[in-house]
């Protein structure tokens, strides 16, 4: 699943692209890709003018004209891909198409079909239960915020890292790396940890999110940018998909185990288990 550097990578791209174009219309060829009635979404984008394009956790956020709101989550393989007038081109995947009035579109794909699309007003994007319960941005919360949410928990470290309402944005990949990173076993609770090694974690995350979002994110399987280009981060994963290699630091042999329900691989020398 696409997580906050390829979100946001997608954002800004789309952002330079798209902004100020007007809609002329929407089509929808695949009505599961839509969160509501299809025909309030196909109808009130019409006539709506882009205004901006940013990221809240994993979302995509369009923002129109009329304080109106196109909404996207991207799930296991959606994508957004923009196309210049006469460029368009569509394959089976493609669930629904955005046509500007001069003539270019923003195309809506997404092989699994887990994606979806919601319109709203900003009332209700901002009652919307899954978008008010989203936590702070990592990259903007501060250090003492960060300490404080995770050391008042006893969940697994890891499983509050990707709890969206704990810290938004932050998927199986940045964990596993910002964890390896800071030298902290994923199943350490929250609370067990030294607020030191949070603070470490903290800075940790910082630098690979950052890292990730300067070489556009990471494809390994479906994800690239608005123009269809992939990421460049996975050529520099320290422990992410990389279990039963040998750790780039120690050269251990990286283990595999789960947590919260995901496959997860850390170092057991690097990472060592508070018992």
């Amino acid at each position: 699943m696409p997580e906050l550097p390829e979100v946001e990578t997608i954002a800004r791209g789309l952002q330079t692209l798209i902004l100020g174009r007007c809609i002329a219309r929407v089509e929808m060829l695949f009505s599961g890709s839509v969160q509501g009635d299809r025909r309030i979404l196909t109808e009130n984008l019409t006539g709506q003018v882009i205004q901006g394009v940013r990221r809240r956790g994993k979302l995509l956020l369009f923002e129109l004209s009329d304080q109106m709101f196109l909404v996207g989550h991207l799930k296991m393989t959606g994508k957004f891909l923009f196309f210049p007038p006469g460029e368009m081109e569509i394959n089976t995947h493609t669930r629904c198409i955005v046509h500007f009035e001069d003539k270019s579109s923003l195309v809506f794909q997404d092989q699994r079909k887990f994606g979806y699309l919601r319109c709203m007003n900003d009332t209700e994007l901002a009652d919307w239960p899954f978008f008010a319960q989203l936590g702070p941005e990592p990259l903007c919360m501060s250090e003492q915020d960060f300490v404080a949410r995770l050391h008042s928990r006893r969940a697994a470290v890891k499983a509050l890292l990707l709890d969206q309402t704990c810290i938004a944005g932050i998927g199986n990949i940045y964990a596993d790396e910002s964890l390896h990173l800071a030298g902290i076993h994923p199943q350490t609770q929250g609370a067990s940890l030294a607020e030191e090694k949070i603070v470490l974690l903290y800075h940790s995350l910082h630098k690979v999110l950052t890292r990730a979002l300067e070489a556009g994110g990471s494809s390994f399987r479906d994800y690239v940018d608005g123009l269809g280009r992939p990421g460049s981060y996975q050529d520099t994963f320290l422990v992410y998909g990389r279990g039963g290699r040998t750790c780039r630091h120690c050269n251990a042999v990286l283990e595999k185990t789960k947590v919260a329900g995901r496959s997860t691989v850390f170092c057991p020398w690097c990472q060592p288990k508070i018992s």
